[in-house]
């Protein structure tokens, strides 16, 4: 299987499908560090037909959000990491969240009924809600699939980018920087590196 995902990996970089400027400007346009949680009254629907804000979403000690979608092979990658990390902010009273701004391909691969299919396959414990005209994204500045923001009791952001340095296999991660930030920021230590590059394929906007 993740041979199948690697091959599908190359195809897709070699035909230009992904983001390639989340390698050459990271950073440029997401929010900052110490920034707070925007969109925090922004409804949206969860794959359960629920609907959830930001602010209800974050715990005493957080939220997590990823933005994801359902077919770019760097989330088919990562995802299995999804759950591993929804438990370890459950046990931390972090809230999470996976959320697809994927808008331009709502009528296709990222239509609800997609969404819905894909968390059941997957097992997803956590809300996938759907971010509608990907205003939630823009807030944010999110570019990728993955892209990951943590934010602390207090609804700043404490890290943002990647979950790990090894997206083929999760037991050869030699730089677990999703899981060290939650960890550090839970013990109140400092968070280091607190900014990572996002990589993943570009969000599908409309403009």
């Amino acid at each position: 299987m993740k041979f199948m995902r690697t091959a599908l990996l190359a195809t897709v970089c070699a035909l230009g499908f992904f983001s390639l400027s989340s390698f050459l400007d990271a950073g440029e346009g997401e929010i900052t560090i110490g920034q707070q949680l925007p969109m925090m009254a922004m409804d949206m629907v969860d794959v359960s037909g629920a609907e959830y804000t930001l602010r209800g979403l974050h715990q005493e000690n957080g939220l997590l959000v990823i933005f994801s979608c359902n077919t770019c092979p760097f989330v088919l990658q990562w995802e299995d990491r999804y759950n591993d990390l929804y438990e370890l902010c459950a046990k931390n009273n972090i809230g999470m969240v996976l959320v697809n701004s994927n808008e331009a391909k709502r009528s296709g691969d990222d239509s609800m009924a997609k969404m819905k299919e894909k968390s059941k396959a997957e097992g997803y414990k956590m809300p996938y809600v759907l971010d509608e005209d990907h205003v939630v994204a823009d807030a944010f500045g999110a570019k990728t699939t993955p892209h990951v923001f943590l934010f602390n009791r207090d609804a700043n952001l404490a890290y943002r980018g990647a979950i790990d340095d090894n997206g083929e296999n999760k037991n050869e991660v030699n730089q677990a920087y999703l899981m060290n930030a939650i960890n550090a920021m839970i013990a109140g230590e400092a968070i280091s590196p607190d900014m990572t590059k996002s990589i993943g394929c570009s969000i599908k906007r409309t403009n």
